[in-house]
């Protein structure tokens, strides 16, 4: 059985007047290779006539984006043509590599009408050869998504990239990164083998789990140490969970602002070629 090493609370970090609670990066747990940042927003209650998201244009370099709508909707638009409106349950994967500008806000009716929000956005560090990759973007709809009942039905995964339990998850990863949302009915219990060099993204986004033994509640990330298989885990409440795994690239980790390279020189390059327009241009 894999060893907790420690149990996370995620830091609050409100975002103008989105409520943001971030578990990954804090002091005490910088990153789990190659996960590098997981932010969660909400959850809330938008009014009517609001201002939605804030997260205007802006570029990436070296990593891929994963986001999660559990509820409300965000709306995406880039520099390479790309633009979606995806809704509650469906989910958004963004590979920036070389470069790209992109916005995330709320639809029109979302602003209108206001509503439920709540969101989690995940980056995964990019190897160095596939830093400079081609961009490249997806955004599902729920239905869109493998989803796999266990334990009677009191356990749903949501296969978003990897093989799950034989099902294909909806992403191709280039990295053969793993990462599904699993839903559970209280009492609803399920166990996965991930080898023992494989680093575990796991994270109680709503309700209460046991995990291995250990009782983890919302807003609370696991940190495992990477000394066995097995991964048991039991709901005591209505819970959603975010999992995954992936082997660790143990490489230099250089991270600023929105770009993530392998040396402070290629942090300097990426600006560089983002201010002279390498990364595009912002037309939306």
């Amino acid at each position: 059985m894999r060893t907790i090493k420690k149990i996370h609370i995620a830091e609050y970090r409100p975002i103008a007047d989105l409520e943001t609670y971030s578990p990954m990066p804090t002091h005490n747990l910088p990153h789990i290779d190659p996960f590098l940042f997981l932010n969660h927003h909400g959850f809330q209650t938008y009014p009517p006539n609001n201002n939605g998201l804030p997260f205007g244009p802006h570029p990436h370099r070296g990593i891929e984006t994963v986001t999660f709508i559990v509820d409300g909707d965000i709306a995406h638009e880039d520099n390479n043509g790309y633009k979606s409106v995806i809704n509650g349950g469906g989910i958004q994967w963004m590979t920036a590599g070389k470069g790209l500008i992109h916005a995330e806000t709320s639809s029109e009716e979302f602003l209108e009408n206001g509503g439920d929000l709540e969101i989690l956005q995940l980056w995964v560090n990019l190897p160095a050869k596939y830093k400079m990759t081609e961009p490249n973007y997806t955004g599902l709809q729920e239905e869109g998504i493998p989803h796999i009942k266990s334990d009677d039905g009191k356990v749903r995964i949501k296969a978003i990239s990897g093989n799950w339990n034989g099902e294909k998850g909806a992403f191709d990863s280039l990295t053969d990164v793993y990462l599904s949302s699993l839903e559970f009915k209280a009492g609803g219990k399920i166990s996965f083998e991930v080898e023992a060099e494989r680093n575990i993204l796991f994270y109680v986004v709503r309700g209460k789990v046991s995990v291995n033994g250990k009782e983890v509640s919302m807003r609370h990330l696991v940190e495992f140490t990477n000394d066995g298989k097995n991964i048991d885990i039991e709901a005591t409440e209505d819970s959603l969970i975010i999992f995954g795994h992936a082997l660790p690239y143990n490489e230099p980790i250089v991270a600023h602002g929105p770009f993530v390279m392998n040396s402070m020189e290629e942090i300097q390059q990426a600006y560089l070629d983002y201010q002279n327009g390498k990364f595009g241009i912002w037309k939306g």
